[in-house]
């Protein structure tokens, strides 16, 4: 008796294991690189950023031609000014490249902050994208880039892409 069980419990676990090995799976693969370039939310990221932060740099571009003119008036007058003049202007000129310097720091941070942001965004609605293709299509599996090898006929990332125009 203990031997019939033994036999039914082994071919039952051939037959599922056979059955395992059978079954078709299906699996794509994405370009992340290729959805992070062509992707409209991208463009319309890099937009939203160069409004919020133009201000800014136009500021910073005033100061940068500010200074430029201060050193070029402090070379031509240098000689014609007294040595006090020249010294309070020299102070001057050197007061404002610290400053443009601590806004420019403070400006390049913030950007860097809010690309983050807005890249952390973007990958949520690409893994959305992705989820959403996947399930629609019956994906078992589907892979990001990094991988040694992926045949064109499982890269679904035109259609993560097409997902993604939709939104």
């Amino acid at each position: 008796m203990d031997k019939i069980i033994k036999s039914l419990v082994m071919a039952s676990l051939v037959t599922f294991a056979v059955n395992v090995q059978s079954a078709e799976l299906k699996v794509g693969y994405v370009q992340v690189d290729k959805i992070l370039q062509e992707a409209p939310q991208t463009a319309e990221s890099g937009k939203k950023l160069e409004r919020e932060f133009g201000p800014r740099s136009q500021e910073l571009d005033r100061m940068a031609k500010q200074i430029k003119d201060l050193e070029a008036s402090l070379d031509k007058d240098g000689l014609t000014i007294s040595e006090s003049e020249r010294r309070n202007k020299e102070r001057d000129v050197q007061n404002i490249k610290i400053e443009f310097q601590r806004k420019q720091r403070e400006l390049r941070e913030d950007i860097n902050l809010r690309k983050n942001e807005e890249l952390g965004a973007l990958q949520d609605r690409v893994n959305k994208a992705v989820q959403s293709v996947s399930e629609a299509e019956g994906y078992d599996l589907v892979v990001y880039s990094g991988v040694a090898y992926a045949s064109k006929k499982i890269d679904i990332t035109d259609k993560v892409l097409k997902s993604l125009g939709k939104r």
